[in-house]
């Protein structure tokens, strides 16, 4: 484990409730009944239903089902992560397609003849939602000819001043921009203006021997940036490199309840177990007080709409109620990027994508369905799932829950599903490290990511890369990247002969 500072410690060394709006910090032991949303009756059932699974001879109840009635029973193909809730009604359905038409959207550069779509950039990734989100699906690193658009590059330095400082220990600032090149890197522009620059990936190659003599080849990354247009970054600015991930289930994993999330942390490693899960903290936007952070690749982000509205700002570089950054990432100095005119349509509201706009995307994201599981019932995947279960993965990939009964979309009110995450963050290591804090996170932890959908992802977007950055080529590959709280679990999975290691990794693609 790293050591954390302080005032880390004070913020995560227990749960985290609600109350009045703002984070009051209690014990772990007082949350495991923080289920104020449930009568008595219903806490039994809950805690019956989500208790981990000891008998692997058969599926368990319902397991097909990875979203509950939400779940999508549509044909697998290309489409399998774009489909509406099963459980949503008929006038949400026509909400949600509305959302999917602006989520494909192509923004355009100011002043533009075309109404309530300018406002592009001026400096960008990309110029709509789906570019970046292929398919509803997971983004890779750029391969050969293709483009970087679904991979970038978060750029974050330590705090310089005391205003800095405290903007950090808030959470009003989740990290600080570099002084020219702000929270991102931007590798397109619009006319007139030079692009930021581009990102340079260079990997060496380690083999690994598993048990039996198998031999695994791991591509290790090192980053680098080329053709800064505007001078060199900050010298302390780190570089952070991401890939867009799947938009399965968003609005099911924010009607988790708190409590069931924070139940789940021990961030001292009480029980020694060697693994030590801390929640998030997050600044929620439409109100402006601090709330539990659970999307992002280090939670950082609380809802939904928030992780939306900063996609808008710094990936596309269009304003909204919660971002109001009509330029998106531009920094004062690059007073070229800031002198162009913006998007904003005095008639439709004070953003390029006015609240409209917002309640549509953002809708549109939440009742993303998560396919129905594939051979949740034959002999190898269950032996493949007690191994997941025996190597430890499920001590941070947590198998499921119970979502809240009084959820603000009914939808995903009271269901059982299986994201096999705790939405926590965890050490994984110097190998997965980007030295870039974020928040609660240290520049070693990220956010368990939800494994719900993987076994799809070579069908629906086409590649196997997984992690952060997508360096790994497979599965495989990716479960060998673990280190730091998740080194034993990848120890015991090197560890383990073929035709097990092959069971396992047919359970995962059966998610």
């Amino acid at each position: 484990m790293t050591e954390r500072p302080a005032r880390r410690l004070l913020a995560v060394s227990a749960a985290v409730t609600v109350a009045a709006g703002v984070f009051v910090l209690g014990t772990a032991q007082s949350q495991t009944r923080g289920r104020d949303d449930l009568s008595e009756e219903d806490l039994k059932r809950v805690q019956a239903v989500t208790a981990l699974a000891t008998d692997f001879s058969k599926a368990e109840p319902y397991e097909a089902m990875s979203a509950g009635a939400a779940t999508s029973l549509a044909k697998i193909d290309r489409n399998s992560f774009s489909h509406f809730s099963e459980n949503i009604t008929f006038e949400e359905q026509e909400t949600f397609k509305l959302g999917n038409a602006l989520f494909q959207k192509l923004w355009v550069s100011s002043p533009s003849s075309t109404q309530a779509s300018d406002g592009l950039g001026p400096l960008y990734n990309a110029r709509s939602c789906q570019a970046c989100h292929i398919k509803d699906g997971r983004g890779h690193p750029p391969e050969g000819a293709e483009d970087a658009t679904s991979m970038f590059l978060r750029l974050a330095r330590p705090a310089a001043t005391p205003q800095e400082e405290a903007a950090l220990k808030s959470f009003h600032a989740m990290s600080l921009p570099d002084p020219i090149y702000g929270r991102q890197l931007q590798d397109q522009a619009i006319p007139g203006l030079k692009a930021e620059g581009r990102m340079v990936i260079d990997y060496t190659e380690e083999p690994v021997t598993l048990a039996g003599g198998e031999v695994v080849s791991l591509r290790r990354p090192s980053y680098s940036v080329a053709d800064l247009a505007y001078g060199a970054l900050d010298a302390t600015t780190t570089l952070s490199p991401r890939v867009t991930q799947p938009m399965l289930g968003l609005g099911l994993v924010e009607a988790i309840h708190e409590a069931d999330i924070l139940a789940l942390a021990d961030p001292a490693d009480a029980d020694g177990d060697g693994i030590s899960g801390t929640a998030a903290i997050a600044i929620d936007p439409t109100n402006g007080k601090q709330a539990l952070g659970r999307f992002g690749w280090k939670a950082q982000s609380a809802t939904v709409r928030q992780q939306s509205a900063d996609a808008f700002a710094f990936d596309i570089g269009i304003s909204t109620p919660e971002v109001p950054l009509h330029q998106g990432d531009c920094m004062p100095a690059q007073t070229a990027c800031i002198e162009r005119p913006d998007g904003v349509q005095t008639r439709l509201g004070d953003a390029e994508a006015p609240p409209p706009v917002m309640d549509l995307v953002t809708f549109y994201a939440e009742n993303l369905a998560v396919p129905a599981r594939r051979k949740a019932s034959f002999a190898e995947t269950l032996a493949g799932k007690r191994l997941f279960y025996e190597t430890g993965c499920v001590s941070c990939h947590h198998p499921k829950f119970v979502t809240r009964r009084d959820a603000a979309n009914t939808a995903q009110a009271f269901q059982l599903i299986w994201p096999y995450s705790d939405f926590l963050l965890h050490d994984m290591g110097e190998g997965l490290a980007d030295g870039q804090p974020v928040g609660v996170a240290s520049g070693r932890e990220w956010r368990t990511p939800p494994l719900w959908g993987i076994g799809l992802t070579k069908t629906v977007n086409g590649h196997t890369f997984f992690l952060h950055d997508g360096r790994a080529r497979s599965l495989t590959e990716a479960i060998l990247w673990h280190g730091g709280e998740g080194q034993k679990a990848r120890d015991r999975f090197a560890a383990l002969e073929k035709h097990d290691r092959d069971a396992l990794l047919t359970f995962l693609e059966s998610l």
